[in-house]
């Protein structure tokens, strides 16, 4: 079983009204952005340390739980040892962590006690060094009896950073912080400015972390550009959504009256404008609208690619364009139920989407509607191979 512990006990340096966990973040507060985290790895209970319980800090809680885990608000580490099985696996946050999925995943899995470590001459002034010129990089999976260990010692200890020292006397392993993860915005911060030049790397790398060539080289550079600034002024998903889907229906329009070439650029924007949406969705924790904007990303290109087909049959008074753009349709929605992992090559309905506006704009429609076709077929025979290998 694996169980999660946070901590909100840190006020933020320039906010001392406020604790740092309950900071903006990703159109969240950073406590919640943490448990998200947490749930992706597979927690399915969380205790929350806590210093004192504000409004901010009560609302994150109980937003936290709505998301189906268990979730309780301790003071001591006695009261937190209660909270945990004996044979659980704790997976620890420090207070004010800034990180990804993949740097979380690290000490996911079963074992020991474990550290993630940075060396000391590259880690910043709020990690706590653990001997051996290693610095604790904020991530770590204790074992349930440190937190007994910690509740035996005097009451004026810091609970975070008595843990850590005791899974370290304790000799827990050592595992070295990816390089990339500093990229990707990797830090401990209790300042509100410092919390959100590392969240626009976080943002980005939301995305640039995705399996697909597509995601990493086409949504991830718009994600850079955009993100930051929709979660700053506080743009919602949905009216993002809105307006791409607006974008998408003109494109649409423009196809079937003849403006392929226009009509399919405009429709292939939409596109990207409706991922956006569905990232900025799952950032806010809106699930509805998430599921919704994911749904329009894989029709739009299908509607798209058949009205291009339509619309160049009508011209031609040849079915070979329509019969064409259907079997790519076809094809590709058993191909989205095929992926399991997506590999890096395989498409998905945007990017089959721009192999078909690429050639349509250069005045090669039908040619357009073939590749596409053949790129939806080969992605369906690989993940149907990769199933087979995995039966």
């Amino acid at each position: 079983m694996l169980a999660g512990l946070l901590f909100a006990t840190h006020d933020a340096d320039e906010r001392p009204d406020r604790l740092a966990a309950t900071l903006p973040f990703g159109g969240v507060t950073l406590i919640e952005y943490q448990a998200r985290l947490l749930i992706a790895a597979g927690v399915s209970q969380i205790v929350v340390v806590v210093a004192r319980l504000t409004p901010e800090l009560l609302g994150a809680i109980n937003r936290i739980g709505r998301r189906g885990v268990t979730v309780d608000a301790v003071r001591t580490a006695n009261e937190a040892s209660e909270k945990f099985h004996p044979l659980a696996r704790i997976l620890m946050l420090a207070d004010g962590l800034i990180t990804t999925q993949a740097v979380v995943r690290l000490l996911a899995g079963e074992g020991e006690d474990a550290l993630l470590v940075v060396e000391e001459s590259e880690s910043g002034q709020d990690y706590e060094r653990v001997g051996g010129r290693m610095a604790w990089a904020g991530v770590a999976r204790i074992d349930p009896r440190r937190l007994a260990e910690v509740a035996a010692l005097p009451r004026d200890y810091d609970m975070q950073s008595a843990l850590i020292r005791l899974a370290a006397q304790a000799h827990a392993g050592h595992m070295l912080l990816p390089p990339s993860a500093v990229r990707d915005g990797h830090g401990i911060e209790h300042r509100s400015q410092a919390l959100a030049a590392r969240g626009r790397a976080v943002l980005a790398s939301i995305v640039s972390d995705r399996a697909g060539w597509f995601d990493r080289m086409v949504l991830a550079p718009v994600a850079r550009l955009t993100l930051p600034g929709l979660v700053a002024r506080h743009v919602s998903a949905g009216l993002v959504g809105a307006m791409s889907a607006a974008i998408g229906v003109v494109g649409l329009a423009a196809i079937g009256f003849g403006w392929t070439g226009s009509g399919m650029i405009a429709a292939f924007l939409a596109s990207i404008g409706l991922s956006t949406g569905a990232t900025l969705a799952a950032l806010r924790d809106d699930a509805t609208v998430e599921r919704g904007l994911g749904l329009a990303v894989d029709i739009l290109p299908a509607l798209a690619v058949l009205m291009l087909g339509y619309g160049v049959g009508a011209v031609t008074g040849d079915g070979t364009a329509m019969t064409a753009a259907v079997a790519a349709v076809a094809i590709g929605t058993l191909g989205e139920r095929a992926v399991v992992v997506r590999r890096t090559w395989w498409g998905r309905p945007p990017a089959y989407l721009l192999v078909a506006t690429v050639a349509t704009a250069v005045g090669l429609p039908v040619i357009g509607i073939a590749l596409a076709a053949a790129y939806v077929t080969a992605t369906l025979a690989a993940a149907i191979d990769d199933l087979r290998r995995q039966a």
